[in-house]
């Protein structure tokens, strides 16, 4: 089958035609940005309701202990702390889970910093986690026109606000796997953009890279997208769609072919 500059085989295992396609990726930050195609109760009034005057003929347990003393107001009692207040406070966390709560009557309650080293989470290390589907990434300045269309889609990822340069560009350095691998092998996480004949612009991110090595890799934290259109909702950039089934296959590092999400996600095989 014959193409024109770009072509990749999409979710329904059509292949389609693309004008352009484009992966930004992160290593080498300092050199020269490079242009190419693939690269990397108490009332709401605040009014305290005294308790009701109690009659001859009622009479409740409590007061038997009571009788004879002077009914006490009620008083307003703050609201608990939140986790990130008590852990600043007391150096604890207490958002356990039952089974934490468990154990922390044995072992006492968890720390938010034991032996000083911070817990994992997900404002650590966000690409242990699946993509966010409905946030997005915030500008970063010396972003090209291209980069800033891609940029709200690196929300929760390691490439959120790093500067990213521009690896391959297969209408510049042409549709072949062994060209494009030779510029992205071993250049860290990098997010890939196409464009199809039709002119639907998407692409996907890979947190892994590339090597080259023919195998499959892995990661939970890979998705797919198309930038607007009827597909995004009102007001989103793009439409999103998230790696399911855990982090296996999510990138099929082929030597020789070009990038490939999953077997048959979304695949640009970059021959003739």
């Amino acid at each position: 089958m014959k193409y024109t500059t770009k072509t990749l085989a999409a979710a329904s295992a059509a292949l389609l035609s693309c004008e352009s396609a484009v992966a930004f990726s992160s290593n080498n930050l300092s050199g020269p940005r490079s242009r190419s195609i693939i690269s990397n109760g108490i009332n709401n009034s605040g009014n305290i309701q005294q308790p009701q005057q109690q009659t001859s003929t009622t009479l409740n347990l409590g007061d038997f202990f009571n009788f004879g003393k002077k009914e006490e107001q009620e008083t307003t009692t703050p609201p608990p702390p939140t986790p990130e207040e008590e852990a600043s406070q007391t150096g604890y966390v207490d958002d356990e889970d039952p089974i934490e709560k468990i154990f922390g009557v044995f072992f006492g309650k968890k720390e938010a910093e034991p032996m000083g080293m911070k817990r994992f989470g997900q404002e650590r290390f966000p690409e242990q986690y699946p993509a966010v589907l409905d946030e997005w990434a915030d500008p970063v300045e010396g972003d090209d026109k291209e980069m800033a269309l891609l940029r709200p889609l690196l929300k929760n990822t390691n490439l959120e606000t790093r500067n990213l340069r521009l690896t391959y560009d297969a209408n510049r350095d042409g549709f072949d796997p062994v060209t494009f691998h030779s510029k992205v092998d071993k250049q860290g996480g990098a997010i890939v953009f196409c464009t199809t004949r039709a002119g639907i612009q998407c692409g996907g991110y890979n947190p892994k890279g590339w090597v080259g090595y023919g195998e499959a890799r892995g990661s939970i934290a890979a998705f797919l997208y198309i930038l607007g259109g009827k597909y995004a909702a009102a007001g989103a950039p793009a439409i999103k769609l998230r790696k399911v089934g855990g982090p296996g296959l999510a990138q099929m590092d082929l030597p020789e072919s070009g990038p490939s999400f999953s077997p048959d996600a979304l695949v640009i095989p970059l021959g003739k």
